[in-house]
């Protein structure tokens, strides 16, 4: 296959403004997403790439429902950024053992651009000693172990975005506590945890001996490089401050936890003395912008209010939940309804 978007040119970002995370100092993933938005906006039209690293993060496709694909909780506890980008796809865990990579070019066939940027990332990991293969459109997998490398896609414009991650090596157990596994869709796929479904790079590299494993990622990052590009440009500082611009766009809740259709959950119990309460979560992505009740209780006061009191503009998570019930009581609005059944009731327990 005839290369069209490689060697490409390599993009250099300043680094001398960072944002705190658990990890070390560096950019969270919004500025890096948010860079791809400037460069396809603003840079000539050519084929660009750039590599960069994160802290621990989630980072959510576009149209997935946050606390159905990821644990805040978990995330919360373990100071795991959580985010959410402009690509479809599935939820991934980043972390200073993942390079993430980003390619900017002109508007082209979805297909075409998935299957070069796949078949070229798993070219340049055989050459540097991975035995890899490409699987579907947009993952690399390492032979006997799993997926090494998954791939998203959007347009921008009159340019296409494509991102992605090389694993070198993770935590397991932060990967798998932050990310809630499908059932299903693991079980299509023949394994059985989310753990299960990735391999790393670490010790399948002919990398120089020696080397700590932070060196080894830099090395794999210039090896890339060397692969990958053949010419840079470097931004500038004003650039950065239009980037960091755009950052903040990606922080706004309706977008991280609110950009899908409207749906609803219902918890429901029967309880000795109270009778069956049944409790309707409309939710706007993770967050609950109504609440209504249903069932045979007795009111004490208004319950509908008190549970809309509660639980409005919570977000849905066992954590949120439980705290908007002991700040606002709103059994106490139903007879013989207390803070216990209904924090069971609530987290079906």
């Amino acid at each position: 296959m005839k290369a069209t978007h490689f060697p490409a040119c390599y993009v250099e970002i300043p680094e001398e403004r960072s944002h705190q995370v658990s990890g070390g100092a560096r950019k969270r993933a919004p500025f890096y997403l948010a860079a791809e938005e400037w460069i396809a906006r603003n840079l000539p039209e050519d084929n660009y790439l750039f590599t960069w690293q994160l802290g621990r993060t989630v980072v959510m496709g576009r149209n997935q429902v946050a606390h159905q694909e990821v644990n805040l909780d978990f995330c919360r506890k373990h100071e795991i950024d959580v985010i959410r980008r402009k690509s479809g796809g599935g939820a991934i865990f980043a972390d200073e053992g993942n390079i993430m990579m980003s390619l900017i070019t002109p508007r082209g066939k979805v297909e075409e651009i998935f299957r070069e940027y796949a078949d070229t990332e798993a070219e340049g990991l055989r050459r540097l000693g991975a035995n890899v293969e490409v699987h579907g459109r947009n993952d690399v997998i390492l032979m006997g172990r799993g997926k090494v490398c998954g791939n998203a896609f959007y347009h921008l414009g009159q340019r296409d975005v494509v991102h992605g991650t090389m694993l070198y090596d993770t935590d397991p157990d932060l990967l798998q506590g932050a990310l809630h596994s499908n059932p299903l869709k693991l079980k299509a796929k023949g394994v059985q945890s989310i753990r299960a479904r990735v391999g790393v790079l670490k010790g399948m590299l002919n990398s120089p001996e020696g080397l700590s494993e932070q060196q080894e990622v830099k090395w794999l990052r210039g090896q890339l490089r060397e692969m990958l590009t053949d010419r840079s440009i470097t931004l500038k500082e004003s650039d950065v401050r239009e980037i960091e611009e755009i950052e903040q766009s990606y922080y706004e809740e309706d977008f991280l936890y609110g950009s899908s259709a409207p749906d609803e959950e219902v918890r429901e119990a029967r309880m000795e003395g109270c009778g069956t309460v049944e409790v309707h979560f409309k939710l706007k992505g993770s967050i609950v912008r109504n609440v209504y009740l249903t069932g045979d209780f007795f009111e004490l006061s208004d319950a509908q209010k008190a549970f809309r009191d509660a639980f409005e503009s919570v977000m849905f998570t066992r954590e949120n939940l439980i705290g908007a019930i002991r700040e606002r009581h709103p059994e106490r609005s139903i007879r013989n309804l207390n803070e216990d059944q209904l924090i069971s009731l609530i987290t079906n327990k």
